[in-house]
């Protein structure tokens, strides 16, 4: 996949992609209420017909995690359309204060999912987990009487700084979750703004032939997003069983599974992809690792100039996941990152 006019071609996007983000890419953010969103440049991410976005969960190490924060850090990023997290929706609405520090718990999930937990870090996993499976009950019982008021408040307030919400992703899809936080999911979506949510392919057919139903009673798709376990076929299943089931394709963990030809998953289910996340990760042959962008073996290039040649209208979903560099933080790698894809774009 890497051939040497490939990794020229990547080299040559890297140096650009890092004069277009110089100058304010080592500036945080500057957090000073509503007056200060009012004062940020609005922000245009949508190049050569196709609308860069990014997923929330990239600003995961950031400070505040509220969601006022949240949309500073996507303003000063430069970027116009999110897929957004649901703790920052769901906290602003009054959700119940979580008893878990959540980046610890997505850091020791992301390492359970690896199996790289040490006894240690599994004994706290587990703890956490039991917690949560408390706090769950707790917040089921909220979803089921909750107002929409504070999500449609929420939507302008992204809205009137230029920010469109096209995708959302709380955590009220799964088995465990109960039909009462299932309908909820999908009316705080749509009083969003959203035209889908986001969730972790269950891989299990009853419960995705489900949620396509309750889906179609909403009017909101339910894209699935895969990691390792995707291949070619991996949502044929949900997408016979419902019109309103969808894709959330990740080309980064794609590449990562060892598949072939990872454009070709993009031209065959295109009608079918309601957001793509991109990221940059090598081949099981090269180690399988999430890397900055135009150091990998995903098709960044490629696969952005496919959507700007074909017309593809699904957003492409920022999804930060590599290292970020000492001296660096998440907006500052964003903004490299939507660098990166504007220099595809224009060339």
């Amino acid at each position: 996949m890497n051939n040497k006019k490939n990794t020229v071609s990547r080299r040559n996007f890297i140096s650009s992609s890092a004069a277009l983000a110089i100058g304010t890419t080592l500036v945080g953010p500057n957090i000073f209420g509503r007056n200060r969103l009012l004062n940020s440049p609005v922000p245009n991410s949508k190049i050569k017909g196709v609308q860069i976005g990014v997923i929330t969960y990239s600003f995961r190490s950031m400070p505040d995690q509220s969601a006022e924060a949240t949309l500073q850090y996507v303003l000063d990023s430069g970027i116009n359309a999110v897929e957004l997290m649901g703790d920052p929706a769901e906290t602003f609405a009054g959700k119940p204060e979580s008893p878990v520090n959540w980046r610890t718990f997505y850091g020791l999930m992301g390492k359970k999912r690896n199996n790289e937990l040490n006894p240690e870090e599994e004994k706290s996993f587990l703890e956490m987990q039991n917690t949560m499976d408390a706090y769950n009950k707790e917040v089921a019982t909220w979803r089921s009487t909750v107002s929409m008021d504070k999500f449609k408040e929420l939507r302008k307030m992204y809205n009137d700084a230029g920010v469109t919400i096209y995708a959302f992703k709380p955590n009220a899809f799964g088995k465990d979750n109960t039909d009462e936080e299932i309908n909820y999911g999908f009316k705080a979506a749509k009083a969003l703004g959203a035209s889908h949510v986001t969730l972790e392919h269950p891989s299990d057919d009853e419960h995705t032939e489900k949620l396509g139903e309750m889906a179609s009673k909403h009017g909101i798709y339910v894209a699935y997003h895969g990691h390792t376990q995707q291949t070619p076929t991996f949502w044929d299943t949900a997408l016979e069983q419902s019109k309103y089931n969808a894709l959330n394709l990740d080309l980064g963990h794609f590449v990562a599974a060892g598949n072939e030809a990872p454009l070709e998953i993009i031209k065959k289910k295109h009608n079918h992809i309601k957001s793509m996340h991109v990221k940059d990760r090598q081949t099981p042959e090269h180690g399988q690792s999430n890397v900055v962008w135009g150091e990998g073996d995903t098709p960044l290039i490629e696969a952005l100039q496919l959507m700007r040649d074909k017309g593809y209208s699904f957003p492409a979903t920022i999804e930060l996941e590599y290292d970020i560099p000492e001296g660096s933080n998440a907006i500052t790698e964003v903004k490299k990152c939507l660098a990166f894809a504007k220099n595809a774009l224009e060339s």
